[in-house]
């Protein structure tokens, strides 16, 4: 397996992790407390099989937001259970003014000191519900949002052997593409909207990031995919306030080992669009889509 230890020192916090069973009100899930310096909760789906290995998802918030604000948002939680999906959706660090953040990449958004690792933070989450869960290794996915998204940009450059794919909402990433080095192909999508003071460029901590292009872009050239792209304008209907379909999609073409890397950009959208009934469907099911295809598996594609 991929994990190192069952503790492991973030930010000069040891994680130990014992857990409580408890039930999810009004749904036919359960959650699963895991509790230690940084505690957090599992939502296991009631279609739940210990002999059937499941998916895993991780939403991380943007800065200042919550876990379960970020839910709140995006209602991940019924898409899980119809899905059959473990998810998680923890908490970032409180500074010294309450605010919660993720140290995601020099720019954004820890600015204490010490300086937090929610890298290992994270992939001790990943550990510890595999090691009580039947997690699909195959099927281990991210979502975030602004610093979040930061997150999952971080942790998909530096555990793609880990994250079959990730799903980034108006993140940013490194400064310098060369910080990104994935030892493995992972699908990653970009969602954007278009009247986000973000979206052209980021602006974090004095330093001008790379916007929505470039971002996915990055990640075509990092996947090695061909530098052909097949736009389709008009696809998606993700923010319930714009009339019609007002979402465009760009896929890049000829991606290895089956992975995708896409952009939906929401034609008149700010940085926290007002998401639609679908959107949260939307981006799960290009999750589901986008497993890790072992060799075997694509000698038999091939």
């Amino acid at each position: 397996m991929f994990f190192k230890s069952l503790t492991k020192s973030t930010g000069g916090l040891l994680l130990i992790f014992s857990s409580t069973l408890i039930g999810v009100q009004g749904a036919h899930a359960t959650s699963e407390v895991f509790t230690g310096a940084r505690p957090f909760t599992v939502i296991v789906p009631s279609s739940y099989d210990p002999s059937v290995p499941a998916p895993l998802l991780i939403a991380l918030h943007g800065f200042s937001q919550s876990g379960a604000k970020f839910e709140n948002y995006l209602h991940i939680g019924p898409v899980a259970e119809k899905e059959g999906i473990l998810y998680v959706h923890p908490d970032g660090t409180e500074d010294r003014r309450g605010t919660r953040f993720w140290n995601a990449t020099p720019e954004c958004c820890d600015y204490e000191t010490p300086l937090v690792d929610d890298d290992a933070y994270i992939m001790n989450i990943v550990e510890m519900v595999s090691l009580k869960y039947s997690v699909d290794p195959a099927r281990i996915y991210l979502v975030g949002h602004s610093n979040g998204g930061f997150m999952v940009n971080r942790l998909a450059c530096g555990h793609s052997d880990v994250f079959a794919a990730v799903v980034n909402i108006a993140g940013g990433s490194y400064v310098k593409s060369s910080s990104c080095k994935p030892s493995n192909p992972v699908s990653v999508l970009t969602i954007w909207g278009t009247k986000d003071v973000t979206y052209k460029v980021n602006h974090y901590a004095g330093r001008t990031i790379p916007g929505a292009v470039k971002t996915f872009s990055t990640w075509a050239s990092l996947n090695r995919c061909a530098k052909k792209t097949l736009l389709v304008p008009n696809q998606l209907d993700l923010d319930r306030k714009i009339a019609g379909r007002e979402t465009q999609v760009t896929k890049y073409l000829m991606c290895p080992d089956s992975t995708a890397i896409e952009f939906w950009s929401i034609n008149g959208a700010g940085h926290v669009p007002n998401i639609s009934k679908t959107f949260t469907a939307s981006f799960i099911k290009f999750l589901l889509e986008h497993p890790k295809v072992s060799p075997d598996t694509m000698a038999s594609l091939g």
